[in-house]
């Protein structure tokens, strides 16, 4: 029994390759057509909660290992890429810290899985829904069971696509497109601060294991603080603080299930689970745990203040959220970061608990919500700005998609007017002849094509379609006739003889 769980870590990988998988057969029946009516929809829930249940029994086996003989730590699989100054790797990190994120994501993405079969019942987007939760699940877990940054960014995108994917669940809507479109752009700001410190790891450190990167001892303090606030940057966008809190109020069009797994329980927390994995590095530079205070108490009272005006339960549970992940911040950056750790998995339960809640609170209670207190409406500047949320949705919006969608504006404009003129457009263009006007073509390929189809159109009508009498035929009528003279000849007794003995002489 016991060897049976120390080679379990050997199949870690199972846990963010399951719900991939579930991804897979889950799409494949939707592509089929088979994933259809009412019937269809216990399979898809039944296959996403089975590959949620099957990673959850597999890391609870691994922690009871763990705890009887320790954790395995740092666990390398095999090559992936690289070059001779620094490899990319597929390792996973079995610690406390990931072990304990890792247990109870999983817990939670099996509880939210099971909720979403009844509460997405008969929605047209029932199957799209498992399909991005599943895809989800996948990501967090190689965010938090990676051994190496690389690896964890390949997770990180993927909980960004599947927030993109479920915040524009309504795609038909125009403001669930457009918060859909604001989350990701917002987020994008994050990744490149990610990719940047993974390109000074690889300079500077040889490799993007999280075990080279607790060695901050080997470069100077100057680039480990370039290489941290790389990663700084990114944690402060996943987890929505300032100054890209706005993002994640819009992120709430969602179906209320995955509001409560990304935004209330675990995505959000994502940066949290990036600093305390990074400690080692952010010690050798105290600045930037000062900064981590600062970011983190501006948010924590911005989200306090925006979160004593709001009229539902949902904007009111966001803030309160932002509220808490921001002081999980204060404490990674006061260098408490067991405190921020058990800070993290209480709220991570109590707030998805909130959240899938959330749509019966009007028949939990009977009580109307409480005004904003006294002093606040007393002070009507500060109130109007709390209720504005101090106008950072609507420079968020003019910094970061108003830019975005006029690039976008512009990659079209340019597309439609050069591009598809010079290599043509499915379904457009104009008859080659007016005599032929099935003949269409749109581009220069496609006016190169036609041209060189018409040489040959008419190379074929003077040569063979000319009927009795044409070139080809008077070629052929001749060929023919030495053919058949040299046939008569070779038919003659002299002529065969003369063949067989040029045969013998050959071979002889």
């Amino acid at each position: 029994m016991l060897e049976m769980l120390a080679a379990l870590h050997d199949w870690i990988w199972l846990v963010p390759a399951l719900p991939l998988l579930a991804v897979a057969v889950n799409a494949a029946r939707v592509l089929l057509g088979l994933a259809k009516g009412d019937a269809s929809e216990p399979l898809t829930a039944n296959l996403a909660s089975l590959a949620a249940f099957a990673g959850l029994l597999l890391l609870l086996a691994i922690d009871l290992h763990a705890l009887l003989h320790g954790a395995p730590g740092h666990h390398r699989l095999g090559h992936w890429f690289g070059t001779g100054n620094w490899e990319a790797t597929f390792s996973f990190m079995l610690d406390p810290l990931s072990l304990t994120l890792g247990t109870l994501t999983a817990l939670i993405g099996w509880l939210v899985t099971r909720f979403s079969a009844n509460y997405l019942h008969r929605e047209a987007g029932f199957h799209r829904f498992f399909i991005a939760l599943s895809f989800f699940l996948a990501g967090i877990q190689l965010v938090l069971l990676a051994g190496n940054g690389l690896l964890a960014f390949v997770g990180w995108e993927m909980c960004g696509v599947s927030s993109f994917l479920l915040i524009g669940y309504a795609w038909h809507r125009p403001v669930a497109t457009g918060n859909a479109l604001f989350a990701f752009v917002t987020n994008r700001g994050g990744d490149a601060g990610f990719l940047l410190a993974l390109a000074l790891a690889a300079a500077w450190l040889g490799g993007f294991e999280w075990t080279a990167l607790s060695k901050a001892h080997q470069i100077s303090v100057v680039n480990a603080r370039l290489l941290i606030i790389g990663f700084v940057i990114a944690a402060l966008a996943k987890s929505a603080q300032l100054p890209f809190t706005p993002w994640i109020t819009r992120a709430l069009e969602g179906p209320t299930p995955s509001s409560a797994i990304f935004y209330g329980a675990v995505m959000v927390h994502a940066g949290v689970y990036l600093m305390l994995r990074l400690e080692p590095l952010l010690v050798e530079v105290p600045d930037v745990m000062l900064g981590l205070v600062v970011a983190g108490a501006a948010t924590a009272i911005y989200a306090w203040l925006c979160g004593l005006v709001q009229s539902d339960v949902k904007s009111a549970l966001i803030f309160a959220t932002v509220f808490q992940v921001g002081l999980m911040f204060v404490e990674i950056g006061l260098g408490w970061t067991t405190l921020a750790l058990i800070h993290l998995c209480l709220h991570a339960g109590w707030r998805v608990w909130h959240f899938l809640l959330a749509p019966s609170w009007l028949d939990l209670t009977r009580a109307r919500p409480a005004p904003p207190p006294a002093w606040l409406q007393r002070r009507q500047w500060l109130y109007t700005a709390a209720l504005q949320r101090f106008w950072l949705d609507t420079l968020a919006d003019k910094l970061f998609v108003q830019p975005t969608e006029s690039f976008a504006r512009d990659v079209r404009g340019l597309e439609e007017h050069f591009i598809d003129r010079a290599i043509g457009q499915p379904g457009a263009g104009h008859a080659v002849q007016p005599e032929r006007p099935l003949v269409r073509v749109d581009g220069l390929p496609g006016r190169a094509l036609a041209g060189v189809s018409d040489l040959l159109q008419r190379i074929e009508n003077r040569l063979l379609l000319r009927g009795r009498g044409g070139t080809a035929e008077r070629l052929l009528q001749h060929l023919g006739s030495y053919l058949r003279t040299l046939e008569n000849l070779l038919e003659q007794p002299r002529y065969l003889m003369m063949a067989v003995m040029a045969t013998f002489v050959v071979i002889l």
